[in-house]
């Protein structure tokens, strides 16, 4: 059973045209002022798909991609310039969470506004309020004006509100990211339950791992519109390519490029080892190449789960000497003598890069790569160090390394 459809929606939004100093003399300028022109800017271009009841689906792309303005056209806050939106089911956005509230009103007040503007009957309300009370973690505040509220509090309790309305559509905007990291634990837990439950979700973050956990399919945005739609495993790692500069679409015959990326292997000490902060760490990038390339350069992206590159190895990193990777399969293998990466999860991405600078290919790790805690935890990095202490007082130093 069909719980949504989109069908070649399109989202336009007008721009005005700026005119640079100079630009035509001073009298067209001033005629800029009075009567300003405009541009288009399409946000969306002839985006559509149907989800099915019960199907969880990721929206994923860059910043600008077009991801919150679907949303908005999905949740009815804003219309498609073009195209048709079609529901078959409760919907329920969380989207801005909190955004409706009256700093005057107490918690509990605001709940039973919130609520019902998300479409709740006062007796339903009334019956999931402990529930929201608790998931919210308010306490005693609930009988406080929410102008008093900590920011967290906040959206917390407008997070509590959207996800107990049990919708059959629920639209999620980045809401895992609001609160402390137990609070998002349990949001997703909750999402989670609805997701079981048969609720038909539509999930964007750029948190890839949560997408990836969350949902069986995904949509990748670029621009406006839809580049890739499936598998969540295969979009998102056409995503992860895109970002390292290479094409949303690896289905080319691999036998047209002169070298391929084949495999990435990490490790502690050795390769299938452990990795951990401030211990050795090694990688190993297998190629396949169809001919000797000269002045090429293989790097190792590490990045978040986000996509965000945190750290790259090179091959030239640490001299100006280009590497010959002759023709036939080979290994190029990268030692660093202290991780400094916090223990968490990583993706790895490899690529090979010509001498004039073009990406000759571009390889998703399918494996990530998993920090373990290691000789410190602390910080965004791990930096190793000394220090020394040393007393004017007497003739005594202590050091430690």
């Amino acid at each position: 059973m069909v719980d949504l459809e989109v069908a070649h929606v399109s989202k336009r939004y007008w721009l005005p045209r700026t005119t640079e100093p100079g630009s035509r003399g001073w009298l067209r300028r001033a005629w800029s002022r009075v009567w300003p022109s405009y541009e288009p800017f399409w946000a969306l271009r002839d985006v559509g798909f149907t989800l099915d009841r019960g199907e969880a689906v990721g929206i994923i792309g860059a910043n600008g991609a077009g991801k919150s303005t679907l949303l908005k056209v999905l949740s009815e806050i804003t219309a498609p310039t073009q195209g048709e939106v079609r529901l078959y089911g409760r919907l329920s956005a969380l989207i801005e969470v909190g955004s409706g509230f009256h700093p005057e009103l107490t918690g509990r007040e605001n709940a039973f506004l919130n609520g019902a503007i998300l479409g709740m009957r006062r007796a339903e309300i009334v019956a999931k309020l402990p529930q929201i009370i608790e998931f919210a973690g308010v306490g005693d505040f609930i009988d406080a004006p929410v102008k008093w509220y900590s920011s967290g509090m906040y959206v917390r309790l407008g997070f509590a509100i959207a996800a107990h309305l049990d919708p059959q559509i629920l639209l999620v905007d980045e809401a895992l990211a609001v609160g402390d990291e137990s609070f998002r634990r349990k949001c997703y837990d909750r999402i989670m339950a609805l997701r079981d439950g048969g609720a038909t979700i539509v999930f964007i973050s750029h948190d890839l791992l949560t997408v990836e956990r969350l949902c069986d399919r995904a949509i990748f945005l670029q621009h406006g519109r839809v580049v890739l739609d499936g598998p969540v495993a295969s979009v998102v790692s056409a995503y992860r390519r895109s970002l390292a500069g290479g094409s949303a679409h690896e289905n080319a015959a691999t036998a047209e490029r002169p070298v391929t990326v084949t495999r990435v292997a990490a490790g502690g000490k050795t390769i299938g080892e452990p990795a951990r902060t401030g211990h050795p760490l090694n990688v190993r990038v297998s190629y396949a190449a169809r001919e000797t390339i000269g002045g090429a350069a293989v790097q190792v992206w590490y990045c978040t789960n986000g996509g965000h590159m945190v750290h790259c190895e090179q091959t030239t990193s640490l001299s100006d000497e280009p590497l010959s990777l002759e023709a036939g399969a080979g290994d190029i293998d990268f030692h660093c003598p202290a991780l400094s990466l916090q223990p968490g999860v990583y993706t790895m991405i490899a690529r090979v890069v010509g001498r004039d600078g073009a990406v000759l290919h571009v390889f998703d790790a399918p494996s990530p790569l998993v920090v373990e805690a290691g000789l410190q935890t602390r910080g965004t990095f791990f930096m190793p160090h000394t220090w020394r202490v040393s007393s004017r007082g007497q003739q005594a130093n202590a050091e430690c390394a």
